[in-house]
């Protein structure tokens, strides 16, 4: 909702204009100060952004972003549902069982905004919380996926109404007795610093990076260290690092909702070891074959999902196309041609 326009709906990936009439200016701040506290709003009108969650009783929580524009004021809602969906339910695949049947390490979950990350984040703790005896604390902004306690205690933090900062968190929940920790994101040098320094001292933490592959992603946690650190950082996170999972969402073949694919890079000794000798650019190739130990590239996943009818073969295509191409303007090569065929003969 934005004032001078009509609200607009995002379904489905696809963004749809309401049949409503141009909301006023007046209209517009009205209705949005009106969901914030006195602390929010304080902070609203100090730096003209606000990330927060909302909840209306019956229907759900609301991840709201509120910011200004040409025309006034506007805010986002993104619908959490109160239920949270089993791994089964979001039809991910089993591997990610075995993957977070660990006690230590590092598991990062990543890919655009938008891509489903939180809700898997969200399947993934439910399916620990239900199964395991453990203390989890959480660390967001906001909190989305609001947890109960089964057989874990999780204890839910908000930076901004709980914390000041992840890193401040991140820090103190190393104090806290935890055995498992998710950080909602990994933002600066110091939380990712401090996120590898949990996992390397028997925790379990969970963290998400806005990367769109594995391989991206380690590459981007070793390129925010100043060039002198990157050594030891390699060492450290070939040590910590158990998977990293790449998520998007193409639609389903039947038309209703969208279906998550995604890339799995598990840490076996062979991948950690090119993160130690600094070469990432091998673990494409790794992963390719790498099915035994629970591995899976984008193109095995979509070719999964087209063989069980979940999405069709030419959105299949097309997202491997737009990666494709992503990847030779990226000075990716032609390796995106090879991906591209490899639909054709499906």
């Amino acid at each position: 909702m934005a004032a001078g326009s009509p609200p607009y709906m995002r379904i489905n990936g696809e963004m749809i204009k309401l049949n409503y009439r141009n909301v006023s200016a007046e209209t517009c701040r009205s209705l949005i100060l009106e969901i914030l506290n006195d602390t929010q709003r304080e902070h609203f009108e100090q730096n003209w952004d606000l990330d927060l969650s909302y909840e209306l009783k019956a229907v759900g929580r609301f991840r709201t972003n509120v910011f200004m524009q040409r025309n006034g004021i506007g805010a986002t809602f993104r619908l959490i549902p109160e239920g949270i969906k089993t791994i089964k339910d979001l039809d991910l695949p089993e591997q990610l069982i075995d993957l977070i049947d660990v006690s230590e390490g590092l598991i990062l979950l990543t890919g655009p905004t938008g891509a489903g990350k939180t809700t898997t984040l969200a399947a993934l703790i439910h399916s620990i919380n239900v199964a395991q005896q453990k203390h989890i604390i959480t660390i967001e902004d906001p909190i989305e996926f609001v947890h109960e306690n089964h057989k874990c205690l999780i204890n839910q933090r908000e930076v901004a109404g709980h914390t000041k900062s992840f890193s401040g968190a991140l820090r103190a929940a190393l104090r806290e007795d935890p055995d498992i920790i998710l950080v909602g994101e990994m933002r600066d040098l110091e939380t990712i610093s401090l996120a590898i320094t949990a996992a390397e001292t028997g925790h379990l933490v969970f963290a998400t990076l806005h990367t769109n592959s594995a391989v991206k992603t380690v590459d981007r946690i070793i390129d925010v260290f100043p060039e002198a650190q990157q050594a030891q950082i390699r060492v450290m996170l070939a040590e910590s690092l158990r998977g990293v999972v790449a998520q998007a969402l193409l639609p389903r073949a039947d038309h209703n909702g969208r279906v998550p694919v995604l890339e799995i890079l598990v840490n076996v000794p062979a991948v950690a070891n090119l993160i130690r000798e600094g070469k990432t650019h091998q673990i494409s190739s790794m992963m390719q074959t790498g099915r035994s130990h629970g591995m899976a590239t984008f193109e095995t996943s979509i070719h999964d999902l087209v063989q069980k009818g979940l999405i069709s073969k030419e959105d299949g295509g097309s997202f491997l196309r737009r990666r494709s191409a992503g990847k030779q303007l990226a000075g990716g090569g032609n390796q995106g041609v090879r991906v591209t065929n490899s639909m054709t003969v499906n």
